[in-house]
């Protein structure tokens, strides 16, 4: 297995894994009811095509095997987020008629952010996500950002253990795509 820079080629299963990362349910609330996941995700399709968003192929790396995408990790730093998020709200507005005008910011500005990390189920508890990890803080520390950061789901413990595991420490609470969410930090890594 060997990880990489993701490239726009890889875009729709990029976008499935993010999409996993996230969940149905998340998808399902940033969509709206009047909405499918597969309109959802065309739209991250294309985010991750495009050069300028939080989810594009430029913060993504990939987990390879034979040229098969095992896993993803997507990661930026926090200060760009209003930046990066603009393409998201324009796409999301375009595709389904409205956006939350009041969505809580998941990246603070004085961390790297690492907003998506998904492993294939076939391939998980197999070290895949702890490399994608461990490279993506390699990222953070080239950018000279002392602090890498992300939210976890309070109802999935499995991946609050992975990033603990890591060195990752609870900060606060917060809310995210209608989600209850746990902001973990890793700091002089």
């Amino acid at each position: 297995m060997k990880i990489t820079n993701a490239h726009p080629a890889q875009a729709h299963e990029i976008a499935k894994l993010i999409m996993m990362a996230m969940s149905d349910d998340c998808c399902q609330n940033l969509a709206g009811p009047q909405h499918s996941l597969s309109e959802f995700e065309e739209m991250m399709i294309e985010l991750v095509q495009m050069e300028n968003t939080q989810y594009s192929y430029l913060n993504t790396l990939v987990a390879t095997e034979d040229d098969v995408i095992l896993g993803i990790c997507v990661g930026y730093d926090g200060a760009r987020l209003d930046e990066l998020r603009k393409a998201y709200l324009d796409a999301a507005l375009k595709a389904f008629g409205s956006v939350d005008p009041d969505m809580d910011d998941e990246a603070q500005p004085d961390e790297f952010y690492i907003d998506s990390l998904a492993v294939l189920p076939g391939f998980r508890n197999q070290g895949i996500a702890s490399q994608l990890l461990r490279k993506i803080i390699e990222k953070a520390k080239t950018l000279g950002i002392t602090k890498v950061g992300l939210l976890v789901d309070k109802n999935n413990p499995r991946a609050e253990h992975l990033y603990t595991a890591q060195g990752f420490q609870y900060v606060d609470d917060a809310m995210w795509g209608g989600h209850p969410m746990k902001h973990l930090q890793i700091v002089n890594y």
